[in-house]
């Protein structure tokens, strides 16, 4: 419960966070998965990916997936060896796993714990930089990465002052309030841009800023910023552009009648709006 804007995003950007408890949890499985793999294989690094690497990962932990990066040797590498990689990956976590429930999607072995879910990327070093992961659905290996989206994520927000991470975390509490209805790390990359060249002054107009240019951005694929990675389609459970431009046009229209119904002195109204935007992440008005 809150009475002004202010403290209103301040609990925001508080309900978005893992909890210290879940982060020492989180610290201790990674770590086991990581040695189970590396008492049965060649491993020549192993480290966290995604969004928790990044720090942009939200609340709450059971809806999120921990990214486990692992650098097989490459006695290990098939041309078209996707898919049986991935099959051996999924067997040795079986074996010490035997009542979890692990399946193979097309880039990772995904372990279903009941706290949280972890996703294990087999990885080998590419000849000029970065790693090669597998795609068992189109049968290919792809070029990325994941250390310099951490490095960048970091970067720039340091350069913002520390408030570009709780922005993105803002935005990831959106697309869930709306049904996931975007790529995660899409948004962080579109974020990325957006605000590459402006200063974020507060959390409200920041979150209006990037639904307003948000509304251009969405309508394109954006850009890895790894040299060789390719473009990376925002749009999850939306099908069109339409459909997108019109998730960003919604958030938008309600951004600025929050930031006018506060002009006005009308807070409970204003929060209210913003709470159309984010759902219970956004504390209600009192």
């Amino acid at each position: 419960m809150a009475k002004t804007i202010f403290k209103s995003f301040e609990e925001l950007k508080a309900n978005l966070e893992i909890t210290g408890l879940q982060h020492s949890t989180v610290a201790t499985r990674q770590q086991n998965v990581r040695e189970v793999i590396e008492n049965e294989m060649d491993v020549l690094d192993s480290f966290l990916t995604g969004s928790y690497s990044r720090h942009t990962m939200i609340a709450p932990l059971k809806d999120a997936d921990i990214d486990i990066f692992v650098v097989l040797d490459p006695k290990y590498y098939e041309h078209d060896g996707q898919a049986s990689l991935l099959d051996k990956l999924r067997r040795l976590l079986l074996k010490t796993y035997p009542m979890t429930k692990i399946s193979r999607n097309g880039q990772a072995v995904t372990i279903t714990f009941t706290d949280f879910i972890v996703d294990v990327v087999p990885a080998f070093y590419r000849e000029g930089g970065g790693y090669l992961i597998p795609n068992s659905i189109s049968k290919e290996w792809i070029s990325t990465n994941p250390k310099v989206h951490v490095d960048l994520m970091a970067y720039e927000n340091s350069r913002h002052n520390g408030d570009l991470v709780p922005i993105v975390k803002m935005i990831k509490g959106w697309n869930r309030n709306i049904n996931h209805a975007f790529v995660s790390f899409c948004l962080e990359l579109l974020a990325l841009k957006i605000f590459n060249s402006v200063t974020i002054s507060d959390y409200p107009s920041g979150m209006r800023y990037f639904f307003d240019k948000g509304r251009e951005g969405i309508k394109y694929k954006v850009k890895d910023p790894v040299e060789y990675g390719g473009f990376i389609n925002g749009l999850d459970n939306v099908y069109t552009v339409e459909e997108a431009v019109s998730r960003f046009e919604t958030a938008y229209n309600r951004a600025k009648k929050a930031e006018e119904y506060e002009q006005g002195g009308y807070t409970e109204y204003a929060i209210n709006e913003w709470r159309k935007i984010f759902g219970d992440y956004f504390p209600a008005y009192g």
